[in-house]
């Protein structure tokens, strides 16, 4: 179907209205009900959907602001006919309470934000048996409030989520459950725990960096590759997809290829070899070593090859060197981020896929994943 996006240019704080719904008259809900039998819905109800999934979204991104409630409502429901089930209505409780819980841990970090815009398009609706499924798309970016005084402008993240709704009997459809498609850490705005991969034993053994805000930051010596351009890679491509390269979305996640292509645009060279052999590294028209989109082998080929050394403190991190992520302390890693922007007070700020994200605060990160084990590489 066709892409329809919903803005809210500011985002909303108490969406209690927007996310409620009258019941349709008798004849409304008939015609509810026989169309969901026969597996459609029309434009307004599609509508519907997405202006739903748009009212909650908004709300998740606003419990993160520093007053929500001094923003824009988002956009109302263009139709009375879809609604929050009551389970849905309490996990929604549920996930506010923690966004609002990680508001206090980033504040505690030394971060907080202004204000917002979220924008949802709905991908494509599928009905089966008075049921529907919703992919949709939220892209927002949130603008960072000056508590040190050069933190960049903004931060922003694309990410894909599935939204479930049953068709109910007086003709209405609730919203009954709503979950990331995406691979990879939480967006800033997502409440739970992320999916991780499947555990692997790691050689050569990459040391876990501290995460508390060291009382002098490192300044990152000068090099022998272009971390400009890595940054400038990375920054240009993290939304919008360089198409000279294979994604690897549905193959494990795209994180470790994009900061590959990152790291080459800086001056990483090849290292040809097997392409299962974690020594080599390398891409090309038809394939590409494990290395190149594996995290753990590209942490393995990166110590082994000594293109990068493990920093002790996530914070002593600077552009171009790569942050990565243990989420549920398992021995295997499951992300890899590059950073792209230090601020002068040193907060290391990384840009990454899966889930699409640019400039996000390591800060952020941990308020997130206060649990999980990082690992940072000086490249």
């Amino acid at each position: 179907m066709k892409s329809t996006t919903f803005r809210s240019a500011a985002v909303g704080a108490v969406l209690t209205a927007a996310l409620s719904a009258v019941a349709l008259p008798a004849s409304a809900a008939s015609a509810a009900e026989n169309a969901a039998a026969a597996g459609t819905v029309d434009a307004a109800t599609a509508q519907s959907f997405g202006r739903l999934a748009d009212a909650v979204l908004t709300q998740r991104t606003a419990a993160l602001l520093d007053n929500e409630r001094s923003a824009r409502r988002a956009a109302p429901l263009a139709a009375n006919n879809v609604r929050l089930s009551a389970g849905a209505t309490r996990a929604e409780d549920t996930a506010l309470s923690a966004l609002r819980t990680r508001k206090a841990r980033l504040a505690a970090l030394g971060e907080a934000y202004t204000s917002a815009d979220t924008r949802v398009a709905v991908d494509g609706v599928r009905v089966e048996a008075g049921h529907a499924t919703v992919q949709a798309t939220e892209t927002t970016t949130l603008t960072y409030r000056k508590v040190r005084g050069d933190e960049p402008t903004t931060t922003g993240f694309q990410a894909h989520h599935r939204l479930s709704f049953t068709a109910a009997a007086d003709g209405t459809w609730q919203l009954t459950g709503l979950t990331s498609a995406d691979d990879g850490p939480l967006a800033v705005n997502e409440p739970g725990t992320a999916r991780v991969a499947a555990g692997t034993t790691a050689l050569p053994e990459a040391t876990p960096a501290a995460t508390t805000v060291p009382s002098r930051p490192q300044t990152k010596p000068a090099g022998s590759y272009d971390y400009a351009a890595m940054a400038s890679y990375a920054e240009k491509y993290w939304q919008n997809y360089n198409t000279a390269y294979r994604k690897f979305n549905d193959d494990g996640g795209d994180c470790t290829n994009f900061v590959s292509q990152a790291l080459k645009a800086g001056g990483w060279a090849h290292q040809s070899g097997d392409y299962d052999d974690y020594h080599s590294w390398w891409y090309d028209t038809s394939y590409q070593s494990t290395s190149w989109v594996g995290a753990n082998e590209w942490s393995w080929f990166t110590l082994d090859s000594k293109r990068a050394t493990n920093l002790a403190n996530v914070y002593d991190m600077g552009v171009g060197d790569v942050m990565q992520m243990d989420f549920d302390k398992d021995g295997s890693k499951d992300h890899t981020m590059v950073v792209t922007y230090r601020s002068a007070s040193g907060v290391p700020y990384l840009t990454y896929h899966s889930v699409n994200t640019y400039r996000r605060s390591v800060a952020s990160i941990i308020a997130s994943y206060p649990n999980s084990a990082y690992y940072a590489y000086r490249t």
